[in-house]
């Protein structure tokens, strides 16, 4: 028993000293005081001040994200803004239209692509148009060498010239019976000719137009005897070379695609649209494309197709976009950002997406204060043509800085890394 008062008696002069070193201590100070150890603030939404209830619900906000500024407003003499470059802009409540981005790739739209081939053996003998040239639709871009090209026109130029006899032999039994010389008997079989002579000639000329030859080019064999077993193979559209397997002398058949065309001209940006968000995707629907190697280039384009089927793996639709390419910029291939303007609002504070820094907290401006720039974590939303929508941290009204902000946001980590190291 008494063993026992004696632990509780230590115990309880133990807690008494401890309590007493509690309250003898006072914690060290960061440099300036007390009034130096200021808050990184965020406005609860648009439209309220920036101290009170905001404040603390955005101190709150920070310590959830696990981070603190020592030092939160950063106060520049008018030398040093203007050696920084400094300039800011008054934050107002604007229209803001609505959108919707989607990833996509840059694709050839299959009625704007061809292949020149041939359908017969031959030898290529002369190339007109190589990869980068841009043809016009009926252009020469190969010239053949084939025996059965010249089988072919031997056939019909023989077809041609029995298809005349016949029609020179009816004639005449026609008029000998007209004149009563000459037999029914013989003017029939003579007509019964002439149309086997015309029904060969024509299946002589559809071979002719199955190995690619115009009619131009055909009706030229009936005067040109010494036609040689050549054919020349024109661009069946307008556009760019993009392949060619074309070697002057090389052998080539059914099998080979000699030449591929494209016109480039107008492309398409096939996107994947979510299957929640394909409510907003309509035909006829503008869009605008960007793609990584023009940052700074939108392309205009309309929604052409949007697809029936929801891909299971990825619960997305396809959604295409018919885009202008005039200047030859877009490449097949590339891939491609796709936003859909999907409606309007009629006030909305929104900022310049240049002028929104990304920090480990997640988004940071610089809003110009009495006290100096204080660095404020917005929430965003929505974007419009380079322009995005703050959600929350600022209202209309705020000095937002639009330059110079890179060197306020290096300055507020030297500051911060400085009263860390002071500690």
């Amino acid at each position: 028993m008494r063993q026992t008062r004696l632990v509780i008696g230590a115990a309880l002069l133990a807690a008494a000293a401890w309590g007493c070193t509690a309250v003898g201590e006072r914690p060290a100070e960061p440099p300036g005081g007390r009034a130096g150890q200021q808050v990184l603030r965020e406005d609860a939404r648009p439209g309220r001040g920036h101290g009170g209830a905001g404040a603390g619900e955005a101190e709150r906000g920070l310590r959830r994200r696990g981070r603190r500024w020592d030092a939160a407003v950063i106060r520049l003499s008018a030398e040093q803004e203007q050696a920084l470059g400094v300039r800011t802009m008054a934050v107002s409540a604007r229209p803001f239209r609505t959108t919707l981005r989607a990833m996509g790739e840059v694709t050839v739209p299959l009625p704007r692509k061809a292949i020149v081939s041939c359908a017969f053996p031959a030898r290529i003998a002369r190339v007109h148009a190589s990869v980068g040239a841009w043809v016009k639709r009926g252009q020469a871009v190969l010239t053949l060498q084939s025996d059965e090209v010249g089988l072919a026109k031997a056939e019909y130029q023989k077809a041609q010239s029995l298809l005349d006899l016949a029609r020179r032999n009816c004639e005449r039994e026609k008029r000998l019976f007209d004149n009563g010389v000459g037999a029914e008997k013989t003017l029939l079989a003579s007509e019964n000719e002439l149309k086997m002579a015309e029904a060969n000639r024509l299946a002589a000329e559809r071979r002719l137009r199955v190995f690619g030859m115009s009619d131009a080019e055909i009706r030229g064999l009936a005067d040109d005897r010494s036609s040689p077993a050549e054919l020349t193979l024109t661009a069946p559209i307008e556009g760019k070379v993009v392949e060619s397997a074309a070697v002057l002398g090389a052998m080539v058949d059914a099998s080979h695609q000699i030449l591929t065309l494209v016109d480039t001209r107008v492309l398409w940006v096939d996107a994947e649209i979510y299957e929640r968000d394909i409510a907003q995707v309509r035909l006829g629907q503008q869009a605008t494309v960007q793609v990584p190697a023009y940052p700074d280039e939108v392309f205009e384009g309309a929604v052409v197709h949007v697809g029936d089927i929801v891909k299971p793996d990825t619960r997305t639709i396809g959604v295409r976009v018919e885009v202008s390419n005039a200047g030859q910029r877009l490449k097949p291939g590339m891939f491609a950002s796709a936003v859909f303007r999907t409606g309007e609002r009629p006030s909305v504070v929104a900022l310049p997406a240049q002028v929104i820094l990304d920090d480990e907290d997640g988004h940071l401006v610089f809003v110009r204060t009495p006290a100096g720039y204080e660095p404020r974590l917005v929430d965003l939303g929505t974007q419009d043509n380079g322009n995005r929508e703050v959600v929350r941290g600022i209202a209309p009204g705020d000095e937002v800085v639009v330059a110079g902000h890179y060197q306020l946001k290096s300055r507020l980590h030297a500051d911060a890394l400085r009263q860390g190291t002071s500690h």
